[in-house]
């Protein structure tokens, strides 16, 4: 099992060029999902919300909107990977519902009491989109599990997106744009700095 799951993260790579004529088969784009969907997420608040992105239209328009970067305009699908703000308040319907699903019957009062102060401290836009990144990450790792390419799209004008997805403002930010689909180059050399730079032990 530990070689295989070495043997994924080896072969997935960044796809800058997909096959635009070959789609992902639904069982596969669900699989992939799920696998956003079981992340683990801070608070178990599951911060994230996918919308994808499959027509021919709408994937050249978020293009536009990603400083046209081919991958996202040539992609079988894209996932937008948007990030909850307005649902992540203490008093919330939603934080009350999880964090009751969390924390059950006596526990529920002390989680929404610590939950409150952190809210208060943090930046709750930032933190929000590093959550949506586990999700992304496991998405690509799934993904290629099952010899479908990814590319991670950090770039792009926010406020474009946005509006082409009609987001309530306020309400979500753009966390991430996640292009899958079947790569028309091979992946070169995978190039990582070795551990012993990378980890300190003490």
């Amino acid at each position: 099992m530990k070689a295989q799951l070495l043997d994924i993260f080896r072969r997935r790579h960044a796809c800058h060029q997909f096959d635009p004529e070959r789609g992902i088969p639904g069982d596969d784009l669900a699989f992939i999902l799920e696998a956003g969907r079981l992340s683990p997420s801070s608070f178990g608040l599951e911060q994230w919300k996918f919308i994808v992105l499959t027509s021919k239209q709408d994937k050249l328009a978020l293009q536009a909107a990603c400083f046209q970067q081919p991958q996202v305009g040539t992609a079988s699908c894209d996932v937008v990977i948007l990030a909850k703000i307005a649902d992540m308040h203490p008093d919330s319907p939603y934080v009350q519902r999880l964090l009751a699903r969390e924390y059950p019957g006596e526990l529920l009062a002390g989680a929404l009491a610590n939950y409150r102060s952190f809210h208060a401290a943090t930046d709750v836009a930032a933190w929000s989109v590093a959550q949506c990144h586990i999700a992304a990450a496991n998405m690509m790792t799934a993904a290629a599990g099952i010899g479908i390419d990814s590319c991670a799209i950090g770039g792009f004008r926010a406020e474009e997106v946005a509006r082409l997805l009609a987001l309530e403002p306020g309400r979500y930010a753009v966390a991430l744009v996640l292009a899958l689909g079947y790569c028309t180059q091979a992946a070169g050399e995978k190039l990582r700095l070795p551990l012993s730079e990378l980890v300190e032990y003490r």
